[in-house]
């Protein structure tokens, strides 16, 4: 009996790894910004080598992350995609679990404000965004309120008078994440005692600079409960990096292309999604400019579109050599006739890295370089 119970045990222990070396499928999740180049790398690989297209599901960038932290076995993800870098704590969920991800860059992309060809057109800066999309924003006295803004000229006077009604992405999104840090944070640096905010350090200084905002000190206590300390930067990230949620901003869920049929049909909305998506619908939407750059990809390529972000693919080491082709489909991804200058993920809207980055993430996914922070 004793002989049974303990192989029972040894069989359940081996169970995953067995099973993971049974599937012949590359599985992989995450971001819907990501979702439409690593479906045509799959497509390409799946034509061009012996192995099976790989699997992709775009699940959101946070939703990706939580099934790829998950653990090791043929239940869990071999990749997931992201359009923004892993968090500190989401990798330390990974290394909890036995996942030990590689880290591989794949390009960068730009987050664009769009509405419907008919629709008026937008010249928008940061700030503006900021004021309109923002829970909390000065009033009069230069204390945060509750947003009072109902329509976009309310926010600027050159602005339409049309209601504020914008489509995006859920906060298991890594694009809703990348435009409240580089659009609403970006827009709230320009309010300069919130600006002075996020430079300060912790002191009586400070908090007196929290108490002329109107900041309650429950948010610096929740900090310190968190981190153990508390900077300037962290209380203007709680403040800047919070969208309103009384209908102005309506979660259009992780299907950046329902959100762009959306906005065919309700002219008065705008949408935010990424660069791609208006580059492969530009006849039926167009891009409002944002501190006076047009969302184009020589301007993001250049880094003068403000509103733009780096996309990833995160490889779990520990199923490379049990799925078959991991190495080869990260081979495809990272090969110049893919993502280089010339490569036919540019015709997706994908902008390049510069070639001394690609090489650099390239070797590092060919060692399956371990991610460290």
């Amino acid at each position: 009996m004793k002989k049974l119970i303990l192989a029972a045990a040894i069989a359940a222990v081996a169970a995953p790894a067995a099973q993971a070396a049974n599937r012949d499928t590359i599985n992989i999740v995450g971001s819907s910004t990501v979702y439409p180049f690593a479906t045509v790398v799959a497509e390409q690989f799946g034509k061009t080598t012996s192995f099976n297209t790989p699997k992709i599901e775009s699940t959101g960038s946070g939703g990706g992350m939580k099934l790829f932290c998950a653990g090791v076995g043929v239940d869990t993800p071999d990749l997931t995609n992201a359009s923004r870098r892993i968090k500190k704590s989401e990798l330390d969920k990974c290394n909890a679990n036995g996942v030990t991800p590689v880290e591989v860059k794949v390009g960068y992309d730009g987050i664009v404000v769009a509405n419907a060809k008919s629709a008026p057109e937008y010249k928008l800066t940061r700030k503006d965004l900021y004021m309109a999309l923002a829970a909390n924003i000065p009033g009069p006295d230069g204390k945060l309120i509750e947003n009072p803004h109902k329509t976009w000229k309310d926010v600027n006077a050159a602005l339409p008078a049309a209601p504020i009604k914008v489509l995006g992405p859920p906060p298991s999104s890594g694009t809703r994440d990348a435009f409240e840090e580089l659009a609403l944070g970006g827009g709230a640096k320009k309010v300069e005692d919130l600006k002075t905010l996020r430079g300060m350090k912790d002191g009586d200084e400070m908090k007196a600079m929290m108490a002329k905002l109107g900041i309650d000190m429950a948010v610096y206590d929740d900090v310190m409960k968190k981190k153990g300390k508390v900077k300037g930067k962290d209380i203007f990230k709680k403040v800047a990096y919070h969208i309103r949620e009384d209908g102005a901003y309506i979660e259009a869920g992780e299907n950046d292309n329902l959100i762009v049929q959306k906005l065919e049909k309700d002219t008065g909305a705008l949408g935010v999604f990424g660069f791609s998506f208006l580059d492969t619908n530009a006849d039926k939407i167009k891009g409002a400019s944002i501190d006076e750059k047009a969302p184009t990809f020589d301007n993001i390529a250049d880094g003068s579109y403000p509103v733009s972000r780096p996309l990833y693919t995160y490889v779990k080491k520990e199923h490379v050599g049990k799925i078959p082709g991991i190495q080869e489909y990260l081979a495809e991804f990272t090969s110049d006739k893919a993502w280089g200058d010339e490569g036919y993920l540019i015709e997706k809207g994908m902008i390049p890295m510069p070639k001394a980055e690609r090489e650099q993430f390239k070797a590092d996914a060919e060692a399956l370089k371990p991610l460290t922070m």
